[in-house]
């Protein structure tokens, strides 16, 4: 999608490079063109936050007071209307599947993507598990045990970033896995052997939440040792 802005100024650029030949060593002459690209750059950033991975996190923003609305109606104990916060949390947790995956695809990843979309995720995810928290369906230990690992993970990863950055892992993602089912199941109206699945669905996703949040607190540390053992080679490198 961004592909034909980028190639008219790589062909502009190129039209004054052909222009100003003689003249191409020149500081002055150099100038220029980085300034138009600059500003090339920025539009096509400007014109691709409208893109349908950017929609689909907004979608999951505005769900988020849908959801509470459903799940708090009538006391909090509708079925029907758990059954529609149920879809609502259903349809968040896909598109955030899904925006993800285009956005690396389509190479639509922009700066306002990278901010709201771990929002996204984290506000649809806090919101049930308060509103169960709150009904009395949930106990609030578990809540604070996942929304705190959610919190300081994130935190963590923005203390370490000048580092490196803490790849997804194959256990945050089936985390992430257990905690949507869980939550879902939370959601509905379930009895019987239903009630007492989801209890132990819930189960695996808090100790999925515990053991990623630790391994991902490893890597950090690791991390930031070899940040810090590169910079130093790099300045007694540099004074040699």
């Amino acid at each position: 999608m961004t592909g034909a802005p980028a190639s008219a100024a790589g062909g502009s650029s190129s039209a004054k490079g052909a222009a100003g030949a003689p003249g191409a060593s020149g500081a002055p002459g150099g100038a220029k063109p980085a300034r138009g690209g600059k500003l090339g750059a920025a539009a096509v950033n400007q014109a691709s936050l409208w893109n349908i991975a950017n929609i689909l996190t907004m979608i999951r923003l505005v769900l988020v007071p849908g959801f509470v609305a459903l799940m708090l109606a009538d006391g909090g104990y509708d079925p029907a209307m758990r059954a529609w916060a149920w879809a609502a949390f259903a349809v968040a947790m896909i598109t955030d599947i899904f925006d993800g995956h285009l956005a690396r695809t389509y190479n639509l990843v922009t700066d306002f993507g990278k901010i709201a979309d771990p929002i996204a995720d984290k506000a649809i995810m806090g919101a049930a598990l308060i509103c169960l928290s709150y009904l009395g369906d949930l106990p609030w230990w578990v809540t604070g045990v996942i929304l705190g690992r959610e919190l300081g993970i994130t935190l963590l990863r923005f203390l370490v970033i000048r580092y490196g950055v803490i790849p997804a892992s194959r256990g945050g993602k089936m985390k992430t896995l257990a905690q949507g089912t869980a939550v879902g199941m939370y959601v509905l109206a379930l009895t019987g052997p239903l009630a007492t699945l989801r209890f132990w669905v819930m189960a695996v996703a808090v100790v999925l939440t515990v053991v990623t949040g630790l391994d991902y607190v490893r890597q950090a540390i690791v991390l930031r040792r070899r940040g810090i053992a590169e910079r130093r080679a790099a300045a007694e490198e540099a004074e040699r």
